[in-house]
């Protein structure tokens, strides 16, 4: 074994056996429009799926399994922001293993709620992971209870690279997979367990590629510097992989393993969340839907080339409901689907009612209205309204505006 590297093949293996018979074999299919639309044959691994809704649980169950029971009657203390949380809650429970779970102040309600329901005792600490680390670590040797770390652990890549293995036997003739990266732990996992297994039945290796949030992008920076770092922290939708510092187990697998690395911003990540939503019915996460979004966005060397075999992994599918009512709304906006005008009228009887029939003729539909002549600015016997409406696309947009526009109505787009 290589001394720099955490883990091997056989480490991957070895915990397949430990988790196959609890966690669940994830259908990985075939979409038909993703692969039209790339150039791509593509495949969804669909690990959002899962008991908890993440992967996280592969690597938690595999690190419980390894518990003496002298640990096991100590009980664990996790850190995250929730997938992780669950995944120990989860395995925790039923192994009948205590478990504290500390987790940021700003954690998606969604991933409290089944934390705690999963049977963990929640501390809600911090204004990030880190916060919260440092919290989970001084619980810890307080408690006498043991740590598990969310991806900077052997057993816990170990675990997270049984998907990798999955996927081999799920799509024949794989050549890439594209997967999400926080701490590093899953995709060191995933490449350890890819490449080595190439290697071993003399088979061309998978390309790998990793997907960091622009926002959040320690790992770039981490292969940049030679070594992890801390960054600032920021905000991002996809704080499953809002890691400030990669972990100094997974640094050397991606090092060695890791083909490429992109980044997604926000609204790429948030146009993926609802291209898997409406067209594959599959709710996905931010981190979830990060692999997608570097695939559609032509990100990944995978653009320049055309029918690559190519794995996706959705990773996770617990999003907050009223963000995921602002990606939506959001979405719309951005296709033209929604639209808010500012239209000005003349104050007197009828107008109001003469606009609303032009835009029922153009059968767009009227969602909401603010009617207010004191802040707009407009002239003295004149008014505005600003409408929000729902249209069928661009085209019907054009065609509204331009009606508004022949018959006198002054209007403008409000952003």
């Amino acid at each position: 074994m290589d001394e720099r590297l955490a883990i091997e093949l056989d480490d991957v293996l070895t915990a397949r056996e430990r988790v196959r018979d609890r966690v669940y074999y994830s259908p990985c299919p075939r979409s038909e429009m993703l692969s039209k639309l790339t150039g791509q044959q593509v495949f969804l691994k669909l690990e959002n799926l899962q008991m908890t809704g993440s992967f996280k649980e592969r690597g938690a169950l595999n690190r419980l399994s390894l518990l003496t029971p002298a640990e096991a009657e100590r009980g664990v203390v996790a850190a995250s922001a929730g997938n992780h949380a669950q995944g120990v809650a989860y395995h925790a429970t039923r192994l009948g293993v205590r478990s504290i779970i500390v987790m940021p102040l700003a954690t998606p309600l969604v991933k409290v709620t089944a934390t705690r329901e999963f049977g963990a005792e929640v501390v809600l600490h911090g204004a990030n992971y880190d916060e919260a680390y440092a919290e989970a670590t001084r619980l810890c040797d307080s408690e006498g209870m043991v740590f598990l770390h969310p991806f900077d652990d052997p057993a816990v890549m170990a675990g997270q690279g049984t998907i990798a293995l999955e996927m081999l036997e799920q799509i024949a003739g794989l050549e890439a997979v594209i997967v999400p990266i926080g701490g590093g732990g899953l995709i060191g996992g995933m490449a350890c367990a890819l490449k080595q297994m190439a290697a071993r039945q003399g088979l061309p290796a998978v390309r790998v590629i990793g997907v960091q949030t622009s926002r959040l992008p320690s790992m770039v920076r981490a292969l940049a510097q030679r070594g992890p770092l801390a960054i600032e922290a920021a905000n991002t939708i996809a704080d499953g992989i809002a890691v400030r510092r990669a972990g100094t187990l997974t640094y050397p697998l991606v090092e060695r393993y890791v083909d490429e690395i992109v980044t997604v911003d926000e609204d790429e990540i948030a146009s993926a969340i609802l291209v898997l939503l409406e067209r594959e019915k599959t709710l996905a996460e931010g981190a979830g839907a990060a692999a997608l979004a570097a695939l559609l966005q032509g990100k990944t060397s995978l653009a320049n080339r055309s029918g690559v075999t190519t794995g996706v992994l959705v990773c996770g599918g617990n999003i907050d409901v009223t963000l995921l009512s602002r990606i939506i709304e959001r979405g719309l906006v951005q296709d033209g689907r929604m639209i808010l005008l500012r239209i000005h009228l003349l104050d007197k009887p009828g107008a109001l009612a003469e606009l609303t029939r032009l835009i029922a003729r153009h059968r767009v539909n009227i969602v909401n209205t603010l009617y207010n002549r004191a802040y707009y600015g407009v002239n003295l016997g004149d008014t505005a309204i600003d409408i929000t409406m729902e249209t069928r696309g661009r085209e019907q947009v054009t065609e509204l505006l331009t009606a508004l526009t022949e018959a006198g109505f002054q209007h403008s787009r409000v952003q």
